[in-house]
């Protein structure tokens, strides 16, 4: 059984551009770019790289602040040790940042199997502006394919659970679509949606997942 999570919007309702943004002036533009990508408005890619232009010569310390305020949402650490417990194999695919996904798990104390998530270049200890990864471009589908691949799991036995429009691939592929309080374009790609990691909880256990 594997189990994928979407990070910002999901796991944690931190925005972790615009926590970066808000380093260096730019959150409102940040906020303004995603709120167009996950209503499908404009191309994911595109916005990524868009928002991670407006962090050029940020230094990297304050960077790695706006990391540290990154937090899972209330509930979502027992989810992701509950699965574990369970033997469930648990990834993140996100479009957001390694190093951000990274500080607030530790911050809680709980650990993945897999992160899928993309980085920030640095160079002489200030961001470049520019953003490497494989999901820029990348699409979680893909991402999924790799880690069910890996893990030599069945598609029959995969879940994804996101909100925003850049989580339809991988909503579309796996056997389980939860939305989790999905934006309006991707509500219809879900099986099933929540608005809680509680009812989260809830579900996985009734699905006999937990």
């Amino acid at each position: 059984m594997l189990v994928a999570f979407d990070f910002d919007g999901t796991l944690s309702d931190s925005e972790m551009t615009v926590l970066l943004g808000n380093q260096n002036g730019t959150a409102e533009d940040m906020a303004d770019i995603t709120e167009r990508a996950m209503n499908d408005e404009i191309e994911y890619a595109e916005s990524l790289r868009q928002r991670c232009a407006l962090l050029e010569d940020l230094p990297d310390e304050k960077a790695q602040a706006a990391f540290g305020e990154v937090a899972l949402r209330p509930g979502a650490a027992r989810v992701i040790e509950a699965l574990r417990d369970a033997g469930v194999y648990v990834a993140i695919l996100t479009g957001g940042f390694e190093r951000g996904v990274e500080a607030a798990l530790e911050a809680e104390g709980v650990e993945v199997d897999a992160i899928v998530a993309n980085r920030l270049l640095v160079e002489d200890g200030k961001l470049t502006g520019e953003v490497r990864g494989p999901l820029i471009s990348g699409t979680k589908d893909d991402a999924m394919e790799v880690v069910t691949a890996v893990t030599g799991e069945d598609r029959e036995t995969t879940v994804a659970v996101g909100d925003g429009a850049n989580d339809l691939p991988m909503l579309e592929v796996a056997n389980l679509a939860i939305g989790f309080d999905p934006k309006p374009a991707v509500e219809p790609s879900c099986d099933t949606t929540v608005e809680t990691m509680d009812e989260l909880y809830d579900l996985l256990e009734a699905e006999q997942i937990l």
